[in-house]
């Protein structure tokens, strides 16, 4: 009997591994560096055939090539004037890159049915935003270091061109003088602040990316999606001087206080970003406020992206 039931035990033991053969299979995981880095690859691409971002990046080297033509003064003003235009236009086409690229990327998916062989697939909701994500801000990556790349060479083409008239112009006089002279047209062009301030301004793009992709999730069209991101770059940049406004000139009360703290905490410091001026006159950008700087980009961005996972969850496709 005992020999009958253990025959029986064996031949169930061996009908549950061929029924369940997916007991074998190794698990899916739920997160994949692997198909993000997919996403995102595939997204840089087609950001890359826009239209838009060859119109932006031609507009900005414009800017800055024409900065040259401009700056017609003293070499300490030649050389403030280039940078202050030319990283003025770095950041303004990196903001509306950032804002333009990210606001198509969930609706354009959409109209086009693609997301929904995406989402067909392995891939979760949430490596599908982190994949459009990144490659945006690759994007904005390549975009901001070609127009550091030609800011440098134009900065350099005006420092060899000065250093050139002023080596003729003083040929004739003390060699002590001339050296002195030139080392201050050097210290004029290049300065350490400006690597920290390009820095700044591809933080502050990213993070507008990454906020613009929140207002996406629950936007109906592109259009809507730029509008509202208008109204926050503008909300963004004028909170500071609304709250020296209100706090400081006026004494705002206690519902003033509130307010302001709501819209600071909605809103990002835009401002906060805002270094050019510091780059320009050469003065020197602290560790300690770059990293706060940084810091507080790398907040805000965790946030809106977070925001965004929770809203697209919950998204009807």
């Amino acid at each position: 009997m005992n020999k009958i039931d253990e025959t029986a035990g064996a031949r169930v033991a061996a009908e549950n591994v061929i029924t369940r053969p997916t007991d074998t299979r190794p698990l899916h995981r739920v997160f994949s560096v692997r198909r993000i880095a997919a996403i995102s690859s595939n997204t840089l691409t087609e950001l890359i055939r826009l239209k838009v971002f060859y119109f932006l990046l031609l507009f900005g080297l414009i800017l800055i090539a024409s900065s040259v033509v401009l700056a017609r003064f003293s070499f300490q003003q030649e050389f403030q004037i280039l940078k202050d235009i030319s990283l003025g236009v770095i950041s303004i086409f990196t903001s509306l890159l950032a804002i333009i690229a990210t606001a198509r990327l969930i609706s354009q998916d959409i109209e086009d049915r693609t997301i929904y062989s995406i989402l067909a697939k392995p891939v979760s909701r949430i490596e599908y935003l982190i994949g459009k994500l990144v490659g945006v801000l690759l994007l904005l990556a390549i975009g901001i270091a070609i127009m550091a790349a030609l800011f440098v060479v134009v900065l350099y083409i005006r420092e060899q061109a000065v250093v050139h008239d002023t080596t003729r112009q003083m040929a004739t006089g003390p060699r002590d003088q001339l050296d002195q002279v030139l080392n201050a047209v050097r210290g004029s062009a290049f300065n350490p602040n400006l690597a920290p301030a390009i820095c700044i301004i591809y933080i502050k793009a990213c993070l507008l990316a990454a906020l613009t992709l929140f207002v996406s999730t629950f936007a109906t069209t592109n259009i809507f999606t730029v509008v509202v991101m208008v109204f926050v770059y503008l909300i963004g940049h004028l909170e500071a001087a609304a709250r020296e406004y209100w706090l400081h000139e006026h004494a705002g009360g206690l519902i003033t206080q509130l307010l302001l703290a709501i819209v600071a905490l909605v809103f990002p410091d835009l401002q906060a970003f805002n270094v050019v001026d510091e780059a320009v006159l050469g003065t020197a950008i602290p560790l300690a406020m770059f990293l706060k700087t940084a810091a507080m980009g790398a907040f805000y961005m965790t946030v809106y992206t977070a925001l965004a996972a929770v809203a697209f969850s919950g998204k009807e496709l």
